[in-house]
């Protein structure tokens, strides 16, 4: 499946934000965005503009806990149209297949999902950050779908395992909603019983599905034909710098092009590589330094640097001003 470079901003974050008491022009203005984008028709966001969507919520809520905000308020009403398809499925099974399919529309996040005879597991994961999910958004992707099958079975729908990198402060809290232990791990997984996976959706809609799905088929083939040249080596390039990986002819290889093919694509965009590579960087590089928990050296890293000191001169000549000053202001 192809990685999107922009994901629309769902209008359902104007209900959600205000169910939750949340200010949304703080959230906003936490992630450095346009104010009225939340009013905007046509919204999007890239991958990084994403993940300070979900820092600007966390910073907005203060020191309650947004995944459990979330998992208060959320409702078919706010569902953005593939998830409101997939509440149309005969069961929770069916539902994640059909999100993962269309999640590429939704925001920069990888599900793996099996389907075995004693349970269905789903691992989460993200690209575009680098980083593990922002504690936030790995919590709350698990509440969404948790939710997802109480909400369509209308029964307390309990997850046999619930798997994070790092384990929340308020585990007691937690620990009561999904009803099951939080265990520490090295992925974002939740995983159901096979018979509750197979449990029959009380939201279950064959009609109202097939009129989704048509509309959901041709925006999933528009996302693959019509990012231009600058989005496209954008996505390669958010999965390579993380392996050190930031050549032209890496990139070109990916989108099965020849170096001048791709060169000439992008100054028919009056643009070129160098820049696209720069831009991409700087941008990240103002995301993770607001992420304190990274250091240099690891922001060094997912960024496609051998060495610190590289970062630090690149991100000097574009601000103005070292990592370390900047990150001091801004955080």
């Amino acid at each position: 499946m192809k990685s999107a470079s922009n994901f629309k901003v769902s209008a359902g974050w104007k209900i959600i934000l205000r169910d939750m008491e949340i200010d949304s022009q703080l959230v906003l203005a936490y992630a450095k965005l346009p104010c009225d984008l939340l009013s905007l028709e046509h919204a999007t966001l890239k991958p990084i503009e994403y993940f300070r969507f979900w820092h600007g919520i966390e910073m907005a809520a203060g020191k309650r806990q947004v995944p459990l905000l979330l998992a208060a308020v959320i409702s078919v009403e706010a569902f953005d149209p593939p998830v409101f398809a997939a509440i149309c499925s005969p069961d929770l099974n069916t539902a994640l297949a059909r999100i993962k399919q269309y999640k590429p529309l939704i925001g920069p996040i990888n599900l793996a999902l099996s389907v075995g005879d004693r349970e269905t597991s789903l691992i989460i994961s993200c690209y575009g950050y680098g980083a593990n999910l922002p504690s936030a958004l790995q919590l709350s992707e698990l509440v969404f779908f948790t939710q997802l099958a109480r909400l369509a079975t209308r029964e307390f729908i309990v997850p046999s395992k619930v798997i994070l990198p790092e384990l929340p402060e308020d585990l007691a809290a937690y620990q009561a909603y999904f009803g099951c232990p939080l265990v520490a791990g090295d992925r974002v997984e939740v995983c159901f019983s096979a018979r509750d996976a197979a449990r029959p959706f009380l939201t279950a809609n064959v009609p109202m599905w097939h009129v989704f799905a048509g509309a959901l088929n041709k925006t999933l083939t528009e996302l693959t034909t019509s990012a231009n040249a600058v989005e496209k080596v954008q996505a390669v390039l958010m999965e390579l710098l993380p392996t050190g990986v930031s050549s032209i002819e890496a990139v070109a290889e990916k989108l099965a092009l020849s170096k001048r093919t791709l060169q000439r694509k992008l100054t028919d965009e009056s643009d070129n590589y160098h820049s696209v590579l720069q831009t991409l960087r700087c941008d990240l590089a103002e995301h993770y330094l607001n992420r304190r928990h990274l250091s240099l050296g690891e922001i060094s890293f997912l960024l496609g640097y051998q060495e610190v000191n590289s970062f630090i001169r690149a991100f000097t000549l574009w601000k103005g001003v070292s990592p370390g000053s900047y990150r001091a202001a801004e955080c």
